[in-house]
């Protein structure tokens, strides 16, 4: 039998790996390593290097993901998009472990948050064990040094593409947007509404922008865009918030 262990990796400072993620990684029989082709093999490279400072010389298996289709109903094509990775996963494990044994991945953030890694699971009935990790939501208040929410006030998260379709989230003054791929806080109004943004969080790449809407929404776009360029993908975040 197949058992899966979840680890949260934070936001790729090898620093962010807790003390229990590091004994969970040592412990597993596979490590495996999702390759999502040559524009985002530094993901890889950065999950490889934290194996090499916690776990050398352990056991590791690549897979290569398949790619979400781009057209078509967005949460149907997801389904059948996890499909294809849980039937990756399925068989580069029964390769590297043809006796069964427990397989470690190593997930970006935090696997409670925005990460379909446990739903992928789901489809393969494997047992899973989920260790925590430091999700972009806290690395960006800590590149910022701002608190999260107003005080007793609350907040939301919510995605670029909820943003874009339905506006600003009812009943909160601060929202934090993730997955936005697409700039929805552009088509926002922006009196009145400061933004708090941050790509590469911890890493050495990291680029951060804040300000009223109105002034750093263009600074943002083309950093973003220059960052992605350069990079081949990016991976950002912001903090959204209406002037008390």
């Amino acid at each position: 039998m197949i058992r899966l262990v979840l680890i949260g990796i934070g936001t790729g400072h090898p620093d962010h790996l807790t003390l229990q993620g590091v004994r969970a990684l040592q412990q597993a029989d596979l490590v495996l390593i999702p390759l999502k082709g040559a524009e985002k093999e530094d993901l890889a490279h950065l999950r490889l290097a934290m194996l090499d400072r916690h776990r050398p010389g352990g056991a590791v298996a690549t897979v290569d993901l398949p790619r979400r289709a781009a057209d078509g109903d967005y949460l149907e094509a997801v389904d059948r998009w996890h499909d294809a990775i849980a039937s990756a996963w399925s068989s580069a494990v029964s390769k590297a472990l043809p006796q069964g044994g427990t397989v470690a991945l190593l997930v970006w953030g935090d696997p409670s948050l925005y990460d379909s890694s446990l739903r992928i699971a789901a489809r393969l009935d494997w047992p899973a064990q989920v260790i925590p990790g430091i999700t972009a939501v806290q690395a960006l208040c800590a590149a910022h040094a701002i608190p999260l929410n107003a005080l007793g006030a609350p907040v939301q998260i919510t995605t670029g593409r909820r943003l874009r379709d339905h506006g600003w989230p009812e009943g909160c003054d601060r929202v934090i947007v993730m997955l936005d791929g697409a700039c929805a806080f552009a088509d926002l109004q922006p009196e009145g509404v400061r933004i708090w943004w941050g790509a590469y969080l911890a890493m050495p790449e990291q680029l951060l922008e804040a300000g009223p809407l109105a002034e750093a929404a263009p600074r943002i776009i083309a950093a973003r865009a220059a960052a992605r360029a350069a990079h081949g993908w990016i991976m950002d975040c912001y903090l959204l918030a209406k002037d008390a």
